[in-house]
């Protein structure tokens, strides 16, 4: 398909729109309609109204949506959220009647539903006037709105918990033993880069005393850790007890509510590792199958079965965690309705307190030339999430997070379900925005946020462990932006 722009450059809106309701378009812009399926989406302004109007063909039937709105004396930044809505708007008008049944999302896009809800309870709205609004503005399904509604209730719990000096460290270990198909985060294999690993911690490692003093300086309190990747468990036993060392040498613990490592890869998991994990006080722990199918998981380049999951898992009980998340994706190549399904129910066997549901959409720019199967894999990703909600929800498992992914069709989401009172701050603090998160090590994108006003500040370290490694000298630059931060700026 493809899309011209007229009277307005909102590229983004119109691509996240087409893609969140045509999952199987391949999107070209182009200078002019063309003469198959095209979208022309149009702006103007008159007498302090701007009106959106899009026109999509599509299979030669050519439909029209548009919306207007007063933007006169709005600042440049409201008027923009106005516009930006109203294109977004029409072209959802002249595509949602087309389709087969409407999209579970409704016209929303955005990565944090939940947010959005918050937003309007913050604003006075009461929890089921903030729902009806889900459901009738933004035409949100009844299921995604009480998903939506209960992760926003959550996120206001735990940020009760949040003082105005509380902050959340984010440890970036970006090894692994293998490469998985799907995976689209920073990371490098023992195979190409187990020489890294070493002077990587020395980078890391300084990273830690220089931020930890930039933290004692500002006089904030660590809330939470959480040690990601990558597999943070690639690494071994003496280097896992070297980088929790410099953690708790640098930083003061004493308000720690979680200590969070994603283990990850069974494959990378041992009973020594496991150990040096309770010994440092870590107490939450991932050990994520995405699926318990060995078929699956070779096809998916994951270096482990089904059996070595079960074993680690074991293994975890036994050293003594009593927090342990397990994650599964529905969509992965070779995984079906029936095999998910199988999948899901052996979790839920297993007790663990979390069970994070992703899903693996159809990436934009990836080869749709056969629409058929990509619209069937459409399906039966949706088949599969419609089983996991309740067969979750009967093994005594609630969700209290969720988020979705901007330019991945499917239109999705993907969901951290836990037991009651077992639920991982760090995920709600990172992913509603509610506090400051420090993030070492390479890919790291620390966030100051400032509780009064929202406002949010990124400071960005060096994706790639190499260029990381060469940046130490830089590293607390950003930091120190974040921690201490001018008149101008605000005060966290």
């Amino acid at each position: 398909m493809t899309y011209t722009l007229e009277g307005h450059t909102l590229k983004h809106a119109v691509e996240e729109m087409l893609l969140h309701l045509l999952p199987t378009a391949a999107l070209t812009r182009a200078d002019a309609p063309g003469e198959g399926d095209c979208c022309r989406s149009g702006l103007t302004e008159r007498d302090g109204i701007a009106t959106a109007r899009a026109v999509v063909q599509l299979d030669g039937v050519q439909r029209t949506g548009a919306r207007s709105a007063p933007v006169a004396g709005l600042a440049p930044v409201a008027r923009k959220r106005v516009v930006t809505e109203l294109v977004r708007m029409s072209i959802y008008d002249a595509v949602a009647p087309t389709l087969a049944r409407p999209p579970v999302w409704g016209s929303l896009t955005g990565v944090r539903p939940a947010k959005l809800a918050r937003g309007l309870l913050e604003r006075g709205m009461s929890r089921g006037e903030a729902a009806q609004h889900l459901r009738e503005h933004f035409f949100v399904s009844p299921a995604r709105t009480a998903l939506t509604m209960r992760a926003a209730a959550t996120a206001m719990a735990l940020d009760r918990q949040i003082g105005p000096d509380d902050i959340s460290l984010y440890v970036g270990i970006p090894f692994c033993p293998s490469r998985c198909y799907y995976c689209s985060f920073v990371s490098s294999t023992t195979a190409q880069s187990a020489q890294l690993i070493e002077p990587y911690l020395d980078a890391l490692c300084r990273e830690i005393r220089e931020t930890a003093a930039l933290v004692r300086e500002a006089g904030k309190r660590v809330q939470s850790v959480y040690i990601g990747g990558g597999t943070p468990t690639t690494l071994d036993a003496r280097q896992l007890a070297r980088l929790l060392d410099a953690l708790q040498a640098g930083f003061s613990f004493s308000g720690l509510l979680e200590y969070t490592v994603e283990a990850g890869r069974p494959d990378t998991i041992t009973p020594e590792k496991l150990r040096v994990l309770r010994a440092a006080g870590v107490d939450r722990v991932s050990i994520n199958p995405q699926s318990m199918d060995d078929a699956v998981l070779a096809a998916i380049g994951r270096g482990h079965t089904a059996a070595d999951v079960l074993r680690s898992y074991e293994q975890a009980r036994a050293v003594g965690f009593a927090a342990i998340n397990m994650d599964v994706i529905a969509g992965l190549n070779g995984d079906t309705a029936d095999t998910f399904a199988r999948t899901v129910d052996t979790l839920t066997g297993l007790t663990p307190e979390n069970i994070t549901v992703h899903t693996l959409s159809i990436k934009r720019g990836a080869d749709l030339t056969d629409k058929g199967a990509a619209a069937a894999r459409y399906e039966t990703v949706r088949a599969m999430l419609e089983y996991a909600a309740p067969a979750l929800q009967n093994a005594g498992y609630g969700p209290y997070y969720l988020y979705r992914q901007k330019f991945m069709a499917g239109g999705f989401e993907n969901v951290g379900w836990c037991v009651p009172g077992a639920e991982c701050f760090y995920n709600v603090a990172m992913m509603e925005e509610l506090q400051t998160i420090l993030s070492l090590g390479a890919g790291g994108v620390s966030k100051r946020v400032v509780r009064e006003s929202g406002w949010i500040e990124r400071a960005n370290n060096p994706k790639y462990p190499r260029e990381y490694i060469a940046a130490a000298d830089r590293l607390a630059v950003g930091k120190r932006r974040i921690l201490c931060p001018t008149q101008e700026g605000g005060t966290l």
